[in-house]
């Protein structure tokens, strides 16, 4: 529980920090988290994919062979048959041909063909033959029979399938090898409307002689490239995927057929698969898929959400942590307020106190009687409970210097028709220089009450203040209109408390005249700005 609360307490440290770095960081970090997902979930997927792309191409390339063997089976068969007898006539073809009752294993094939070998002496009784035989060719092996018999087919009756390099290429390979043959890409004679490329099969028949075996022909089947694709490939579901087959290494030259074009490079797997021992190149395309896929996008949407998320609750937290930063250090700074105020309460208590047993006994010693005492001591008590009801209207912070004199000056300020001035800037002092402002201030108006301007008609006293120098306001009393002031006379108590009292607590001197027109008075007293002693504070007035 104590390593969780210290992880706690520094989570909301960080905040307090940095309070736009760290949900930002936290949204960066969630962003990519969620984009290596992505990256791994599309990975994934193309690795599946490709295994799926690999996977049909083997299937494919498996019913490609599939369809060659079946029919290199029957041309076998034919071999074996024809090799028995001494000459293959139309009706011998014609009966084994109807004999195999060719099924759908056979489909891909265009015809099943017999082109014996002829010698150069024999070709006048052959009949038609084409291209014409070359003068260095000692035979010739024109296609004499093809099932079915049909328009279409009867176009390659006649044509030397020697003469022509790629068969001629194959029928050597199978002449050699024994076994069937596939040619390379060939053109062929009979073309349809969706083209004539193609290939052949070859099986060579051969018979037994005086001089041992020799050639008798070949047995062969025509295929069209693209039916023999199609016929492989409808076991197969190849939707959405472009199938093409090479005859040997992929090029376009080489290109034997293909299922559909592709639009766009995607994906591709390619295998090779062995025909007739003809090796050729399948390549199975899947479509190009363009953006994400549905899991991917899934996963990114609900990143960014969760992202965002994060991002607005880190925010809210760092806002709370600030603002729960910002209350406690107000708290702290009023705590230490109060604890300096009660300090300085304690001070002006005992200020206060020796204010007043040194009143009590400055008064006792001039008073002449107990009615004078108790009169010029009330007066003196009621001036520093004004005072104080001043200071705690405040809150002992500032103290206007208009407010004391106000509270000290209100009781004569209207009577008899005096006039009473006051003027100034709105100058603030601390609780112990307003107290001893407010006792001067009412020592001199019970003077000028008594013997001055406020105790005759028509007596005026202007109180003026300005800012004298930084952090000190000079305050002026001057009387005019009273008695007038005689030259010879004794000191009294107010003087003495001026003098003394008031001039002790403010730390300055004070200037007293008893000028004949009246009595001068000028105080300097420090000013204090506000800041340093407000001590409540609005909950609305903390920062931020």
């Amino acid at each position: 529980m104590g390593k969780v609360a210290a992880a706690g307490r520094d989570f909301r440290h960080w905040l307090v920090l940095f309070p736009r770095a760290v949900p930002a960081a936290i949204f960066l970090l969630t962003s990519a988290i969620t984009a290596l997902s992505v990256f791994a979930i599309e990975r994934t997927e193309a690795e599946q994919h490709r295994a799926q792309l690999r996977q049909s191409a083997e299937e494919i390339g498996s019913a490609l062979e599939r369809r060659a063997a079946a029919n290199t089976s029957y041309l076998r068969a034919g071999a074996a048959l024809f090799a028995t007898t001494d000459h293959v006539s139309q009706a011998l073809f014609g009966r084994f041909v109807a004999e195999l009752r060719l099924d759908s294993d056979f489909r891909g094939a265009e015809a099943l063909g017999w082109a014996p070998l002829v010698a150069r002496d024999d070709l006048p009784a052959q009949g038609r033959l084409f291209p014409p035989l070359a003068a260095s060719q000692l035979y010739a092996l024109p296609v004499t029979f093809i099932e079915p018999d049909t328009e279409h087919n009867r176009r390659a009756i006649g044509f030397d399938m020697f003469s022509e390099p790629v068969r001629r290429t194959a029928m050597e390979k199978a002449k050699v090898t024994g076994r069937p043959i596939a040619s390379g890409m060939v053109l062929l004679i009979q073309p349809r409307k969706y083209g004539a490329r193609g290939f052949l099969i070859y099986m060579p028949v051969f018979a037994e002689g005086p001089a041992g075996r020799h050639l008798k022909g070949f047995v062969y089947s025509p295929f069209y490239a693209a039916e023999f694709l199609a016929s492989a490939i409808e076991t197969h579901p190849a939707a959405g995927l472009a199938v093409r087959i090479y005859d040997g290494k992929p090029g376009p030259a080489r290109l034997l057929a293909e299922s559909s074009r592709s639009h766009g490079e995607g994906k591709a797997v390619r295998t090779q698969v062995v025909i007739a021992g003809r090796a050729w190149t399948l390549e199975v395309e899947a479509a190009k898929t363009g953006g994400l896929s549905t899991l991917s996008l899934v996963t990114l949407l609900f990143g960014l959400l969760v992202a965002c998320l994060l991002m607005l609750l880190a925010r809210l937290l760092t806002q709370q942590a600030i603002e729960d930063r910002a209350a406690l250090d107000w708290l702290q700074e009023q705590i230490a307020i109060r604890n300096s105020l009660t300090r300085e309460l304690n001070h002006r208590l005992k200020n206060t106190l020796a204010n007043v047993l040194s009143i009590i006994a400055l008064t006792s010693r001039r008073a002449t009687d107990m009615g004078s005492f108790v009169e010029g001591l009330n007066g003196r008590i009621r001036a520093l409970s004004a005072t104080h009801d001043l200071l705690l209207n405040s809150d002992w912070g500032i103290t206007p210097v208009r407010a004391v004199i106000e509270a000290e000056l209100a009781p004569y300020a209207y009577e008899g028709g005096q006039a009473v001035t006051l003027s100034g800037p709105d100058v603030g002092l601390a609780p112990g220089d307003a107290l001893s402002l407010g006792l001067a201030i009412h020592e001199l108006a019970t003077n000028a009450a008594k013997y001055g301007a406020l105790g005759a008609p028509g007596g005026t006293v202007t109180v003026q203040w300005h800012r004298a120098a930084e952090g000190l306001v000079r305050i002026d009393w001057s009387e005019a209109g009273g008695p007038s002031v005689p030259a010879e006379r004794g000191r009294g108590f107010g003087t003495d408390l001026i003098e003394k009292i008031v001039a002790h607590e403010l730390g300055t001197p004070v200037d007293l005249r008893f000028e004949p027109g009246g009595v001068q008075c000028s105080l300097t007293v420090p000013v204090r700005e506000p800041a340093e002693f407000v001590i409540r504070a609005s909950r609305s007035e903390r920062p931020d």
